[in-house]
């Protein structure tokens, strides 16, 4: 790192902060979306939804097919 890039790269750290603070939460958002754990749960969730009867079929239907779509990346 030269004395030129220190000097006038200073100012400039917080942008690169906030952008690999970005990085960082689009990874993390990236690892939940695509781990089957966490898919499973979410499906496992919508499914007691359905027997306890706060959602109706349709709904568990509309829900179980944004998961999978969000899974696949659609």
């Amino acid at each position: 790192m030269g004395l030129g890039t220190l000097l006038f790269g200073w100012p400039l750290a917080p942008v690169y902060g906030v952008i690999k603070l970005g990085e960082l939460l689009r990874d993390q958002v990236e690892r939940e979306l695509h781990d089957p754990a966490v898919v499973r749960r979410r499906l496992e969730e919508v499914e007691e939804a359905r027997a306890a009867g706060r959602i109706s079929e349709e709904e568990e239907s509309q829900a179980v097919d944004e998961i999978l779509r969000r899974m696949l990346g659609q």
